[in-house]
C-alpha cells in the first residue's frame, strides 16, 4: 500500500465530495497514463457508501517522451484531445450504457486549461475485479455481448463532444505512420489509406465506437460471464467492425483469429440483432449485417496499415493478418480495373 499522501489537497477535497467520504485512508497506484501524462489512482475510503473510487488524474506534462518517438506537438494534441473527449463522454453518454455494455459510473468531473481529474466508480468493488491476459470462450462471449450492446445503444448517433471519427489509429490522426511506410514494400497498402478509411467512414451505418477495445479495457465478474470496459479517450463515430476487429486482434494469435472468424462474426451479430430488435426495431439489421460483415476485413487492414507505420515487426502483423490485407487490396484493384 501506499501512502494516503500522494494525492494533494485539492483533488482530496474532489475525490471526498463526490464520494461522501469522509477520508481517503490509503491510496494505490493503478497505472501511470501513457507518456506521462498523469496516473489512475484507487482511493481507498472511510465513511460514506463506498468502500473505493478511481481517480484518473490527468496532467500536461512539461516534457513530452514516447516510447516509440513520436513526441511531436501533433501527438500532444491528439492526447490533450483524447481527455476532453473522455471527459465528455463521461458527462454527457455513459449513463446511458445498458447493464450489458456495462461502464463506470462518473462522481465527478473537474477539468481546466492543464488538468482534468474524473472520480469514477471502482469496478473491482462492483463484481467487475477480473482482468485477463488470455480469454477462454466465455470471456470472449462477454465482450462480444458489451460491444453488439454498446453498438446498438449508439447506432445513428451524433458522436457530438466526441471524436468524429473514433478509434487511436484512424489515417487523419495518423499522418505520420502513412507516411513513412515503405513505398517498395508497402506501396499498394500506402495508395489504399485514404479509401479504406472512406470505406469504413462511408457506411450508412453508424455508431459509437469505444475506439480502444482491447482486452485490457475490459473488467470481468468473477464467472467471467460479463464484462465491463473502461478507457473512453478515443470513443466517437464509426463502423463498429473496427471495434470488433481490434479486439480480436488484441487476444487472439494468427491462428485463433483464422479459425474463429466465422464462429466469432456469426455471435456478435446475433447478439447485435437482439439488441436493435429492443433499441432500434426499424432498423432493417439485414442490410446492416451484410455491409458490416463485407467491412471486418477492411477494418483489420485499416489497422494493420497503422501497425505497419507505427510498429514494423509487432506480433499482430502477422500471416492471418497479411492474408486479409491482401485480399482487400486485391479486391479494391480488381474494382479499379
Amino acid at each position: 500500500m501506499s501512502e494516503p499522501d500522494r494525492i494533494d489537497a485539492g483533488l482530496e477535497s474532489v475525490v471526498l465530495r463526490a464520494s461522501g467520504a469522509q477520508a481517503i485512508v490509503d491510496t494505490d497506484v493503478v497505472q501511470s497514463l501513457w507518456s506521462g501524462y498523469g496516473q489512475i489512482v484507487r482511493c481507498h475510503l472511510d465513511g460514506g457508501s463506498q468502500l473505493s473510487v478511481i481517480v484518473k488524474h490527468v496532467r500536461w506534462p512539461d516534457q513530452r517522451d514516447h516510447r516509440y518517438g513520436w513526441n511531436t506537438d501533433r501527438s500532444h494534441e491528439r492526447k490533450l484531445t483524447s481527455y476532453r473527449v473522455e471527459t465528455s463522454w463521461y458527462d454527457r453518454y455513459a449513463e446511458r450504457c445498458p447493464r450489458s455494455s456495462r461502464v463506470p459510473r462518473c462522481l465527478a468531473l473537474d477539468a481546466n486549461d492543464d488538468e482534468v481529474v474524473m472520480v469514477l466508480e471502482d469496478l473491482d468493488s462492483a463484481g467487475f475485479a477480473g482482468r485477463r491476459q488470455q480469454v477462454n470462450d466465455a470471456e470472449i462471449d462477454a465482450c462480444l455481448m458489451w460491444l453488439a450492446n454498446f453498438h446498438a445503444t449508439f447506432m445513428g448517433e451524433r458522436p457530438d463532444g466526441l471524436w468524429t471519427t473514433g478509434t487511436y489509429w484512424h489515417l487523419a490522426t495518423r499522418p505520420d505512420e502513412l507516411e513513412v511506410l515503405d513505398a517498395t514494400r508497402h506501396g499498394p497498402l500506402k495508395a489504399a489509406a485514404a479509401t479504406i478509411d472512406h470505406r469504413l467512414s462511408g457506411s450508412p451505418f453508424q455508431t459509437f465506437v469505444h475506439g480502444d477495445a482491447k482486452l485490457a479495457n475490459f473488467c470481468f465478474s468473477d464467472d467471467g460471464k460479463r464484462a465491463a470496459a473502461v478507457d473512453f479517450q478515443y470513443v466517437g463515430g464509426g463502423c463498429g467492425m473496427k471495434d470488433l476487429a481490434y479486439f480480436v486482434s488484441s487476444c487472439l494469435d494468427e491462428n485463433d483469429s483464422e479459425r474463429l472468424e466465422a464462429t466469432i462474426l456469426d455471435r456478435y451479430f446475433e447478439l447485435l440483432r437482439g439488441a436493435l430488435e429492443r433499441s432500434s426495431p426499424a432498423l432493417d439489421v439485414d442490410v446492416l449485417e451484410q455491409d458490416w460483415r463485407a467491412l471486418y476485413p477492411v477494418a483489420w487492414t485499416d489497422f494493420y496499415r497503422f501497425l505497419q507505420g507505427w510498429s514494423p515487426g509487432h506480433w499482430k502483423l502477422h500471416g492471418y493478418s497479411e492474408r486479409l490485407a491482401g485480399e482487400v487490396l486485391a479486391a479494391m484493384a480488381q474494382e479499379e480495373r
